[in-house]
């Protein structure tokens, strides 16, 4: 995972209970995949924002 051991990702979500606390840690969680899941449905299907494009 993201070339990171055990002990890292460890060592890392201790830092984010004590920094966000055990009871924001799901809510963190939860808005991470849904903007995960956003962007990785826009990498599929990219859609143009420019005005000056050729779609009708």
């Amino acid at each position: 995972m993201f070339g990171l051991g055990w002990a890292e990702v460890g060592i890392i979500f201790i830092i984010a209970i004590l920094i966000f606390g055990p009871k924001k840690i799901p809510e963190l969680g939860s808005s991470l995949g849904k903007t995960l899941r956003g962007f990785k449905e826009e990498l599929k299907n990219p859609q143009s924002d420019d005005p000056n494009s050729e779609e009708e």
